[in-house]
């Protein structure tokens, strides 16, 4: 997952795309870059690191124009350089920066194509940099010195026939305005506001609305599946659906783990989604287990914390913070290395042992990926003098690799592929372990609303919403996964790559 945010403004915007990224910084927080467009020339500064540490006084003032990009990235393969941050740029045709959230699943085939057909030059392993060449090839297609609107949107089409896998974009176009769009299935999130100034309106889009709400600007909508947006550098407001066949099936992963609770995402409060999974692991230990023992309900923070507090309240059971978080630490579950997790867990965690010492504990967790957090989180409960330590997990077993976006191991290191319940309980130490049903997990985020009734959720059953991903392709991502794999890339790319062909501010 990454986090992606466009403004067209009346005033500098440097600033407030800064604001908006650290507060996207959840969804990415291993790079971090800005693109700026002022009379024509683009201003870009992105290194690898968090917001606040890629951005010095020096970078900011260099960011001039009232239109501009931003984007933060977390680790995945193929991205571990700080020349793989983004924005990505092509000089032409226009001048033309994009960030991207999300996966291609055909990138091999569109850079033989790029290389081929297209006669275009990739510089990296990024499959943004390949999508951003897609859609600068389509572009030039115009013929035009000067595109209008219909020009992008049909250019946006092509680029929906031409890539699979799910994506949401955001671009720039140098002395024109910025352009966005979402994958047809509407896998990753993307929404837009506005603010009235005495200039006139100014126009946001980000990957959440968390971001639009806290700089002040009203929400307007989601973008719908496949569909695409242009603002001018006045703030004119375009919109088309450019995809052929579109239908909603978002990635149900957004309101279990990724996205902040106080977004809405698809018309979905992710906090209402949050509080249901709550009730219904709730409904699910007194369904399954109502001679329980559980003493108290500890939730392991932060993203549990909602449905934690709701099964307690169902289940009529103390709830109790048992442990402090270290906020400086990063999420454990997008760090690069098994080895890099591990050794975290204890640095972002700390157990208050008066809250354990002699009860039975039920820990909340909004899900179990690789089981290595959960392993040490049990080993601590333990130590604190836990009788017993029961878990629980707002999200199914995940068994399967997910290839949309989320850097999801090689099915070989989640810890419930292969295994049954009963068998992931013992390889982390717990006493018990309650996993959601999906069948709950879908009625919980779907509740009250009925413009979506399909969801991603392949990282729990192995099918895929795109219907193009194959076994062959499944091998080669999990090859690429592994962390083995990874130590191995970043070994061999020690020294960062310099990318040249616009202002990049040092």
């Amino acid at each position: 997952m990454c986090g992606i945010i466009g403004l067209v403004g009346f005033s500098p915007v440097n600033q407030t795309i800064y604001d908006g990224l650290t507060i996207l910084q959840h969804r990415g927080q291993d790079a971090a870059g800005i693109m700026t467009s002022e009379h024509g020339r683009l201003f870009q500064r992105k290194d690898k690191g968090l917001v606040k540490d890629v951005f010095h006084t020096r970078h900011m003032r260099q960011l001039h124009g009232t239109m501009g990009i931003g984007h933060v990235r977390y680790p995945t393969a193929g991205s571990d350089t700080a020349a793989e941050a983004q924005p990505f740029y092509v000089n032409a045709p226009y001048g033309i920066g994009l960030g991207h959230n999300g996966n291609l699943t055909n990138t091999e085939e569109l850079r033989r194509e790029l290389h081929e057909q297209d006669l275009r030059h990739i510089n990296t392993s990024s499959d943004s940099e390949v999508l951003l060449n897609v859609f600068a090839h389509e572009m030039q297609r115009c013929g035009k010195l000067r595109p209008a609107a219909d020009d992008v949107f049909n250019a946006i089409e092509r680029v929906h026939r031409r890539i699979k896998g799910g994506y949401a974009v955001v671009g720039l176009i140098a002395d024109m305005g910025i352009f966005a769009f979402r994958d047809p299935y509407g896998i990753r999130p993307l929404c837009y506001g506005t603010r009235t100034t005495a200039q006139g309106t100014e126009v946001i889009i980000a990957s959440e609305s968390v971001a639009i709400d806290a700089l002040g600007y009203d929400v307007v909508r989601d973008l719908a599946p496949g569909e695409g947006i242009f603002v001018t550098t006045k703030g004119e407001v375009h919109t088309r659906q450019c995809a052929d066949h579109s239908t909603y099936a978002p990635c149900i992963f957004e309101f279990v783990y990724l996205a902040r609770p106080d977004s809405i995402m698809d018309g979905i409060s992710v906090y209402q989604a949050r509080m249901r999974m709550g009730i219904k692991l709730a409904e699910k230990v007194l369904r399954d287990w109502p001679d329980h023992d559980i003493d108290v309900i500890i939730p392991i923070p932060d993203t549990s914390r909602t449905a934690a507090l709701e099964m307690a309240v169902a289940l009529k059971l103390p709830y109790r913070e048992g442990f402090i978080k270290n906020r400086y630490i990063g999420r454990t579950f997008i760090m690069p290395g098994q080895a890099e997790r591990k050794k975290s867990v204890r640095q972002k965690l700390n157990a208050i042992d008066l809250e354990f010492a002699g009860k039975n504990v039920l820990l909340v967790d909004d899900s179990i990926v690789r089981g290595t957090t959960s392993a040490e989180i049990i080993r601590m409960a333990r130590e604190a003098g836990a009788s017993k330590v029961y878990m629980a997990s707002a999200a199914p077993p995940v068994r399967y690799a997910y290839v949309y976006g989320i850097d999801m191991p090689s099915p070989d290191e989640l810890i419930a592929h292969g295994r049954t319940e009963a068998e992931i309980g013992i390889e982390i130490g717990a006493d018990r372990l309650i996993y959601q049903e999906l069948d709950d997990l879908i009625a919980a985020v779907t509740q009250g609303q009925d413009a979506i009734n399909r969801y991603d959720c392949s990282c729990f059953t192995g099918e895929y919403v795109t219907g193009d991903v194959t076994e062959e392709y499944l091998a080669a991502v999990a090859g690429g996964r592994a962390d083995g794999a990874k130590n191995e890339t970043q070994e061999r790319r020690s020294r960062d790559i310099v990318t040249v062909g616009l202002h990049n501010a040092e």
